[in-house]
Formats: C-alpha cells, sequence, structure tokens
C-alpha cells in the first residue's frame, strides 16, 4: 500500500492547558486529551481516511520544545486567517505569508511553548 511517509506527529510542551488553548484558538479546531502512562497528550481530531497525518502535544520528561528542530506544517485554507490569531494567541510570527510557486504559501510561527511550526496553503 502506498502512504506518505508521516504518520504521526507529536509536538512538545511545557504547559499543556496554554498550548491547548493556543492550538485550538489558531486552528480553529478541537484537541482531545489523552492521558498515556508517562506523558500528557492532547490530540488533533483526526478524519478517518483523510489526507495528511495525525498528531498531539505531549507533555513529558523526554519532550522538550524547540524552536530550531524539525518543522512541522499545519495545512491551512488561507495562511492568513491562522496569522490573525497568532499574536492574540501569546505566539509570534516568524515570517508572514510567502509564495513558494506553484506550491502556495508558508509561514513560520512560534507557539506559546517555544516551538517553531509552519502553516501551509495553496491559496
Amino acid at each position: 500500500m502506498e502512504r506518505n511517509v508521516v504518520g504521526w506527529f507529536e509536538i512538545p510542551v511545557k504547559e499543556m492547558d496554554r498550548a491547548k488553548k493556543f492550538y485550538s484558538t489558531v486552528f480553529e479546531k478541537k484537541l482531545t486529551d489523552m492521558p498515556m502512562d508517562d506523558l500528557e497528550m492532547a490530540t488533533f481530531d483526526m478524519v478517518d481516511d483523510g489526507p495528511n497525518s495525525g498528531g498531539a502535544l505531549v507533555k513529558g520528561e523526554e519532550t522538550t520544545p524547540s524552536s530550531s528542530g524539525t518543522v512541522v506544517y499545519f495545512s491551512c485554507d488561507d495562511i492568513q486567517n491562522e496569522l490573525s490569531r497568532v499574536e492574540k494567541s501569546g505566539g509570534k510570527i516568524v515570517f508572514p505569508k510567502t509564495p513558494i510557486g506553484e506550491y502556495g504559501f508558508i509561514s513560520h510561527i512560534i507557539d506559546t511553548e517555544g516551538n517553531r511550526i509552519g502553516l501551509h496553503s495553496v491559496n
């Protein structure tokens, strides 16, 4: 079976409630608590048989937020919508909506936990 290489992602957080509020506000999506043995986890709602991959916010002893590591890109209808909510939610815009030719647009932001994430839209 053909599939995308990424099957799941986890974004480390320091304060789960603050991070959940940031992500649910910026992306207007619900997060669901999913406690694990030694981790606090909140998952992004997933669409069965939908494109892309699912993921979660995680808090644990061995998770450390970073703005200099791997960048996870969130798909958006139009990046400008999410960017309009970033700073009001306690985040920071690293660079604004930027064209990447035929592939649409990207932007990078820093969340309330110090993670750099990317935004991508075709529009």
